[in-house]
């Protein structure tokens, strides 16, 4: 049995599992850790030609998926569990709204298209509008991939190492700060123009109080410049 399963109501099926069937995510989707069920909405659609969606009462340009269809669509999901509609409009996603999903069992994610979807569908079964940010996509499967990643990979067992997320940034280890710059072999670097590049020699000290230390300044000084918002919080 999966421990977490996604419905995904969209036009587009055939987009997913689209990234999340690959690296971590895909050998999880493999093992079962979660599941996805991917409903076409146009299976849905109204008389011959399948219509999802008509013109917009009060005029405007384009066009909204009607809510009958898109009711349909949900109603043929047993389980919708947690509903959430993906619009710019919506609450940003983040990461501790990933961490409070990933202990659904259910998700059922509504894509919209067009001009976006009838808003009586959305108030009729409670659905949570999310944003993945300030700007427009052409539909909302890109934004329910990038939801459904930041996701699986907190589900126990995805990343094998427990300890990862907390330590990234915005995790509890980093005090919910940007996480702290990473260094690798060689210690000694030239770029491609031969300008030559160190490891901070405090890395390679071996004081793990110091490392700690550093990493925490580093973390506070990447957060002040880049993202003063979270210092508020």
């Amino acid at each position: 049995m999966s421990n977490l399963n996604f419905n995904l109501l969209t036009l587009f099926p055939e987009m997913f599992p689209g990234m999340v069937g690959q690296s971590l995510a895909g050998k999880a989707l493999e093992r079962r850790d979660w599941s996805y069920n991917a409903v076409n909405i146009r299976d849905f659609g109204d008389g011959a030609h399948k219509n999802v969606d008509d013109t917009p009462y009060g005029g405007g340009a384009g066009m909204v998926m009607r809510a009958d269809v898109v009711e349909a669509a949900l109603l043929s999901v047993p389980k919708s569990g947690k509903k959430i509609y993906l619009s710019p409009r919506g609450k940003v996603f983040n990461q501790a709204m990933a961490r409070e999903l990933s202990q659904e069992s259910n998700i059922t994610m509504l894509c919209g298209r067009y001009e976006g979807v009838d808003q009586r569908v959305l108030d009729a079964h409670e659905f949570e509008e999310v944003s993945i940010g300030d700007y427009v996509l052409s539909g909302g499967e890109p934004a329910a991939m990038i939801m459904m990643d930041a996701i699986i990979r907190l589900l126990p067992g995805v990343m094998g190492n427990e300890d990862t997320a907390d330590n990234e940034s915005f995790g509890s280890a980093t005090g919910g700060l940007l996480e702290y710059p990473h260094y690798t072999r060689p210690a000694q670097w030239k770029d491609a123009n031969g300008s030559a590049h160190s490891v901070p020699e405090i890395l390679t000290g071996g004081d793990h109080a110091k490392v700690a230390r550093w990493r925490q300044e580093q973390s506070l000084a990447l957060t002040t410049l880049r993202r003063p918002d979270l210092l508020k919080k």
